[in-house]
This record gives C-alpha cells, sequence and structure tokens, in this order.
C-alpha cells in the first residue's frame, strides 16, 4: 500500500506543475486539477502495462480512484453527488484512456484535437503535445519500480 501511495503522490506532484495552468487557458481548478491527473494516469498506465501483472496495475487503479472519492468528499459533496461526480469522472478517465491508447502513433493534428476536447479551445494545445510528449519519454526511461520510491522529478 505504501507503494500505492507514493505513485499517486508522484502523479499529483506532476499535475501540480504551474506551467499546465499557465498553458491551459484558465484558472486552477480541482476539475481542471483532475483532468490533468487523469491524462498523466492514462499515459502512466499505458506505458506500464506491457511489463507489469494486470493484478498490480488493477490496485493502482483501485487505490488512485479511492484517493479521488476522499478528495471529492473532503470537498463536500454528498453521497449522492460523489457517486454522480465518480460516475463523470470514470467515464472521462475511460474516454482519456481510449484515446492516449495510440499516443506514440498519433501525429499532432490529432494531439492537438484531443488537448481541445479535454482542456478546451483556450489551451495551448502546442505547450500540451510537447508536455506529455516528454513525460511519455520519462515514463519509457524509469520503471514502475521507480515510482514506487520517493518523489520523481520530470525535467521539462
Amino acid at each position: 500500500m505504501k507503494n500505492h501511495i507514493n505513485i499517486y503522490n508522484n502523479l499529483i506532484k506532476l499535475t501540480r506543475d504551474k506551467k499546465l495552468y499557465l498553458n491551459a487557458g484558465s484558472t486552477e481548478t480541482f476539475s481542471l486539477r483532475l483532468i490533468f491527473f487523469l491524462i498523466h494516469f492514462a499515459l502512466f498506465l499505458r506505458n506500464y502495462k506491457k511489463d507489469n501483472s494486470k493484478k498490480i496495475l488493477q490496485e493502482i487503479y483501485d487505490y488512485n480512484f479511492r484517493q479521488l472519492e476522499i478528495s471529492i468528499r473532503e470537498i463536500g459533496y454528498g453521497d449522492v453527488s460523489i457517486n454522480k461526480k465518480m460516475k463523470d469522472y470514470l467515464n472521462l478517465f475511460h474516454k482519456i484512456i481510449s484515446d492516449v491508447d495510440t499516443w506514440d502513433k498519433m501525429d499532432t493534428k490529432k494531439k492537438s484535437i484531443f488537448f481541445e476536447n479535454i482542456i478546451g479551445k483556450d489551451a495551448n494545445q502546442t505547450f500540451f503535445i510537447d508536455y506529455f510528449d516528454k513525460y511519455e519519454t520519462f515514463l519509457k526511461k524509469n520503471t514502475l519500480n521507480s515510482f514506487t520510491k520517493d518523489i520523481l522529478k520530470m525535467n521539462n
């Protein structure tokens, strides 16, 4: 379980990068932070699914979504609202996973459309394409095990 919290914390740290919000075309909100988390997490799972067991990745998936549910509760949503929000976020996450499944084969135009649809038309798609391409390279250079250690730093 300690390993899962380190993975979660590493993903959260990546989503707190101020450059993401400066290039999003809007202010930092819980929803936008969550979108960045989901994109990071989707690429994370996509990258590590080849070399790791489904059981481990499922445990990480479950842990991360339990943490998200806790965060939503801390904001003050009630049980009915939490269930609806979690369903919405899970649907969004599965859409993101589907979209990024072929990330390394996608051309710039397709990636730009992806960010326009997920983040918005005001977002600097060029920045996000470059950022997440670098993130993909970062994932390829690091093992899943490296995410279970202390907080990582991605040089971008």
